[in-house]
């Protein structure tokens, strides 16, 4: 089993589970946009699992039996990290959903109301699927397709459009100039086996 998910120097043995009759409660939390998608239970079998699987286990209250998220559906859950709480009796797994997590069809457990995440990471995740998926008819598809070259083309008119529509346009131009970038960078940056994560990695090292 690895205990690289979670925080340096923290093994199993850290999660009290005693207190609550061997269950703890799990928040899983959207890896990149930050979002809730949902809460659910894991007895220290089911902590093993994922960390060992990556993929997020748990602990059914009703059937005693432990349970992969997605095993199904195919909706599963790839934990990216796990952090216990300052009583350890409560955990928190950085995730990321491979469809939505309810089994409504909703993004999250809580319902659309409830999804209040940065769009801009939805995006991401999109284009991400669209590089690994490539539909046909998709202009993502047809971007991605054409290399890193006509990405890199498409970043660099939509940036002077952009400047332009700054200084010589409305503001619901700018806007939509600025839209139109944000999107062909997230696809130049995917079609160098980039993220919108990456970009934040490095802006927090500067900022720190």
């Amino acid at each position: 089993m690895s205990v690289a998910l979670l925080p340096a120097g923290t093994t199993v043995d850290h999660v009290d589970f005693a207190k609550s009759g061997g269950l703890v409660p799990g928040v899983v939390q959207h890896a990149r946009t930050g979002q809730v998608l949902m809460v659910g239970f894991l007895d220290r079998e089911a902590l093993e699992t994922t960390l060992r699987t990556g993929l997020a286990t748990f602990r059914s209250r009703s059937r005693g039996t432990s349970w992969t998220k997605g095993e199904t559906s195919g909706n599963t859950l790839t934990v990216e990290r796990v952090e216990v709480d300052c009583d350890r009796d409560t955990l928190l797994l950085h995730a990321v959903p491979a469809g939505p997590t309810c089994h409504t069809g909703d993004a999250t457990c809580f319902g659309p109301a409830a999804v209040t995440g940065s769009f801009v990471h939805e995006l991401d995740d999109v284009v991400r699927v669209r590089d690994l998926e490539r539909p046909a008819g998709s202009y993502t598809t047809s971007l991605l397709e054409g290399g890193v070259r006509r990405a890199a083309q498409k970043v660099g008119e939509e940036g002077v459009e952009t400047a332009l529509a700054a200084v010589a346009q409305g503001d619901e131009e700018l806007l939509a100039e600025s839209a139109d970038l944000v999107y062909h960078l997230l696809v130049l940056l995917r079609a160098r086996g980039l993220g919108l994560s990456d970009v934040e990695r490095v802006l927090r090292e500067r900022h720190g």
